[in-house]
């Protein structure tokens, strides 16, 4: 059961670690759905990465799950299309390909099932959280330092401009 009154931990991957989210319009697809989650439904977004092939994210909400699914299904519809009016017709074929057979619904699969949410029951939790979240493209050698990854909440927390607003949680 969720708990409204407490953020989770959040991280969602895609199929086969496909390096989907490098493609820089996939990743303004996931920008977009986060700020719509933000200011059209009850969710708060405290941190966020947009790695090239998951995210992880602070988020806190009514009905989480349902939030959750409605990212994941919007997003894939979305990047799915984008694929396809562009001519991506090789990630298109990875992601029918690695589509789970029993999803009869759609023809490709981008997400991975699950997002493995974790409650955050303190403050010191919160701040690990954001803090390793800031901290990933960091420890996978993308970039020195975590606000010099653009797909990130980092900056929000510097004060720096950032790509979409987040609620700061103050550390």
């Amino acid at each position: 059961m969720y708990d409204s009154d407490y953020p989770y931990f959040i991280t969602s991957s895609l199929v086969e670690g496909y390096p989907i989210f490098s493609n820089p319009q996939a990743a303004q697809v996931v920008l977009d759905a986060l700020n719509f989650m933000q200011t059209k439904r009850t969710a708060k977004v405290y941190a966020y990465v947009i790695m090239d092939n998951h995210i992880h994210m602070v988020v806190q909400g009514d009905n989480l799950p349902k939030q959750i699914q409605t990212f994941k299904s919007w997003t894939a519809r979305a990047i799915i299309d984008l694929f396809s009016d562009n001519g991506h017709y090789s990630q298109l074929y990875k992601l029918k390909k690695a589509k789970n057979p029993t999803h009869i619904d759609s023809v490709h699969q981008l997400w991975q099932k699950g997002f493995y949410p974790k409650q955050i029951v303190s403050d010191e939790m919160m701040i690990q959280k954001i803090e390793y979240i800031h901290n990933n493209p960091v420890k996978r050698g993308f970039v020195d330092r975590p606000e010099d990854w653009r797909y990130s909440s980092a900056r929000n927390y510097l004060g720096i401009k950032s790509l979409i607003p987040v609620t700061l949680f103050e550390i």
